[in-house]
């Protein structure tokens, strides 16, 4: 029986070659990999010793031979291969475990094109290919997590169909996702990351009981390692619907840097907000907004949580609890409430990987986009174009509405008051009628929103939302600007004494 042992990912490599010997296996292997199995003991055959071809062009040709892809690929019930096979000293190679250079590692670090050209593997796809497609004779082996239940099935006589089967299905995923980023980066680097064909390519992370409606299956993904590694369930299991919820909350609660902010959300919009002194504050404020909503919503917090926020957060039903850590007594008292489920992610502050892409599904196909985001300046960059200007403390509210509304459905206005969003609406056909929704769920809850400030994702059409506001006491305006009636709508903010600012930027979120 022959191996083939040829991995760039050195992980558990010593230790699954010794379980191979100790089974009987002769080890073929290369390079670095046959470097550190003779360090570790272990007999090994160079494969350019038994191919009788040296390795070419600084390693770039060293398995690329019949009697490696031969020994892999022959059909073992086909008496013509197996003679074939014979009749030129090809080895019958019945497993081969394989994973590839390290292309994602070295595109982080440099972008010296010659490095990155020289780690985009050749001949381990076409080993690894070649097994996954042999797969009823060949056992194809490319995570290193793989390697203890390998062996342990091996020993047991349980190299089995099924076995080869599941390998095989996670070989040809491997380099599918390979070839996927090597051809995403090249449309990057010479394409402007919009190229002929694009490919999205996840890993499993978990499954979730079901999709969106209990008759949908559903699972999650990642695209590098962040749910696997930097998200963890303290307590529930996470639904689909979850998700989308807390990638609502955790994006606007960890816009604001390392303030102790809180974002509520229900339905994957914000119905509270708040940036106080600390976490707790924040919390009460941002709960003000719209109590009813946030009955089973999602609340992300900017901090740890710690009892007396953990109290307060008790006295009405929370679905999922998410922040970047909660003291072991906080989370004692949530013990009693079986249906909410706590996540932690970050490290003191909340964060999230920023993707440098966005897709959204459509019948068909998908339509794909630079991520979109409110830039660092915007807001201070801003274009004062009414006679009043805006006080610092306007500014810093217009601040905190702004960033909220270019994460709220379009169409959509946030109100802010105080550092606390205080109204909003959001997801309408009409931007008056967002107006107009807002201010009335103000007005249920009992908050004044005299003195507050509007901030809108797009364009006033018209000057009628600006009427509304004044109507209700704003005292400040921003809005991306651009529209044909820009002049009448600054006009009106003039007759109405209000500060109004132009971006210049607009942030839809359909």
């Amino acid at each position: 029986m022959t191996a083939l042992l040829s991995v760039s990912d050195k992980e558990g490599i010593v230790e699954f070659a010794k379980g191979l010997v100790g089974l009987g296996y002769e080890i073929l292997s290369t390079g670095g990999t046959l470097k550190i199995l003779k360090e570790n003991g272990i007999v090994a055959i160079e494969v350019s010793e038994y191919t009788q071809s040296p390795e070419m062009f600084d390693g770039r040709v060293k398995t690329l031979h019949p009697k490696i892809h031969g020994g892999i690929l022959h059909r073992r019930n086909h008496k013509d291969d197996v003679d074939k096979a014979k009749e030129f000293g090809i080895r019958d190679i019945g497993l081969v475990c394989v994973n590839l250079y390290p292309f994602k590692e070295t595109i982080e670090k440099t972008e010296d094109f010659e490095k990155i050209i020289e780690n985009i593997d050749i001949g381990g796809p076409s080993m690894v290919r070649a097994a996954a497609k042999n797969f009823e004779s060949v056992l194809i082996v490319t995570d290193c997590r793989d390697y203890k239940r390998v062996l342990e099935n091996l020993e047991a006589g349980q190299n089995t169909l099924e076995l080869r089967q599941e390998m095989m299905i996670k070989a040809f995923e491997h380099t599918a996702n390979y070839d996927c980023r090597i051809a995403n980066y090249m449309n990057k680097r010479f394409k402007g990351g919009f190229g002929e064909n694009h490919f999205i390519s996840g890993k499993l992370v978990s499954p979730t009981r079901y999709g969106e409606n209990p008759h949908q299956k559903g699972a999650y993904y990642e695209f590098e390692d962040f749910y696997s590694k930097s998200f963890k369930a303290l307590k529930g299991e996470i639904s689909f619907n979850n998700l989308t919820d807390i990638n609502s909350a955790v994006k606007i609660a960890s816009s604001f840097s390392n303030k102790p902010c809180v974002c509520i959300v229900k339905h994957g919009n914000p119905c509270g907000f708040a940036i106080k002194k600390n976490v707790l504050e924040s919390y009460i404020a941002a709960l003000r907004c719209d109590n009813i909503s946030a009955y089973g919503g999602v609340v992300a917090v900017n901090g740890e949580i710690g009892v007396e926020l953990a109290e307060e957060i008790n006295k009405i039903f929370i679905e999922v609890l998410v922040a970047p850590s909660i003291t072991s007594e906080a989370l004692r008292i949530f013990e009693g409430k079986k249906k909410i489920k706590i996540f932690v992610c970050g490290g003191e502050r909340l964060c999230f990987p920023k993707d440098e892409q966005d897709f959204k599904h459509i019948e068909g196909g998908f339509v794909l986009q630079q991520s979109d985001s409110v830039q660092d300046n915007e807001v201070k960059n801003a274009k004062c174009v009414s006679e009043k200007q805006a006080s610092k403390a306007q500014m810093e509210d217009l601040e905190i509405a702004y960033k909220v509304a270019s994460l709220v459905k379009s169409n959509c206005v946030v109100y802010v008051k105080d550092l606390a969003m205080v109204a909003v609406g959001m997801g309408m056909t009409s931007r008056v009628d967002a107006a107009k929704v807002a201010i009335r769920k103000a007005e249920e809850m009992g908050l004044d929103l005299k003195g507050c400030v509007l901030a809108s994702e797009a364009f006033f059409p018209f000057k009628d939302s600006i009427e509304e506001a004044h109507k209700v006491g704003v005292s400040a305006v921003i809005e991306p600007g651009g529209s044909i009636r820009d002049e009448e709508v600054i006009e009106c903010a003039n007759q109405k004494g209000m500060a109004l600012y132009f971006t210049g930027f607009r942030h839809f979120l359909h």
